[in-house]
């Protein structure tokens, strides 16, 4: 069968628990490939689980995924050349850049993943260097990464990724904690990256990222899938909003016997997963 005819991940009544909590419910969802597909929900509402699932960190205790075609599950990543070739296609941007930078220098951590590739070395420096130019923090490259800032830090996870080149990009809230300016450089690379031919898929409960960064939207209430559709739609659902715990309502009081509502954007904790 032709791969491209297939969506790049198929999700199909997906569940999983951590010690007897559920954390996804039931899901079944078509990912298409090229897409650029949003994960929105409230803390705690499954998308960082999600994440994991589709990076094959963790697998379903119940249902199936397959990316493209094939299956993900613990007998297939046996596999270590399915393994392989898996993680060197589908790279994950985890909220907390801490738990993926060990390297001593920020060059060694971007260069980590060509070097496990076996590229030759000219590749290896030309490749690195291009990636922290385009993320501006070339000149951080000899600077310890634990030595950085949360947002520099950030951007060092997001280079060590893209260097790669994969065809799928994972991202859990790659905004979270972010000044302005630093958000405003990771919403235009992410618009801007692969020209437009790379699946992307970020984790968010930030509404005013969403119609910039995703053609697709899927928005997650406790576990299930509550909506799918397209950004701008689903946004304009005030009571869909409400119910995923994304806005909520201030009532206002005019005398003794009016009460208005009007829906305000919920703030959440960058710092909770969700």
């Amino acid at each position: 069968m032709n791969d491209t005819l297939l969506p790049i991940f198929q999700l199909r009544d997906v569940s999983f628990q951590y010690e007897n909590v559920t954390a996804i419910d039931g899901v079944s969802l078509d990912i298409e490939q090229g897409k650029r597909v949003a994960l929105l929900g409230a803390n705690g509402s499954g998308k960082s689980t999600l994440l994991r699932l589709l990076d094959a960190l963790s697998f379903p205790g119940a249902g199936s995924i397959s990316f493209q075609g094939q299956p993900l599950d613990e007998g297939r990543f046996g596999d270590d050349q399915f393994a392989f070739d898996f993680h060197r296609r589908v790279g994950l941007v985890f909220q907390n850049p801490d738990v993926q930078l060990f390297n001593p220098t920020v060059f060694d951590e971007v260069a980590f993943g060509p070097l496990q590739l076996r590229w030759p070395k000219s590749d290896i420096v030309a490749h690195v260097n291009a990636v922290l130019d385009s993320m501006e923090i070339a000149h951080l490259k000899d600077r310890p990464p634990h030595r950085l800032s949360g947002g520099e830090k950030k951007r060092v996870a997001l280079a060590s990724v893209l260097v790669l080149d994969p065809e799928v990009l994972l991202l859990d809230e790659p905004t979270a904690a972010l000044d302005p300016r630093s958000q405003s450089q990771i919403i235009d690379l992410l618009i801007g990256w692969g020209a437009g031919s790379k699946t992307v898929i970020t984790a968010t409960h930030d509404l005013g990222l969403v119609e910039d960064i995703a053609d697709h939207c899927v928005i997650l209430q406790a576990g299930k899938v509550a909506a799918e559709g397209n950004p701008a739609e689903l946004l304009a659902d005030q009571a869909l909003l409400q119910r995923a715990n994304l806005v909520h309502a201030h009532r206002h009081r005019h005398g003794s016997e009016i009460t208005h509502s009007h829906p305000h954007t919920h703030p959440h904790k960058h710092g909770s997963s969700g």
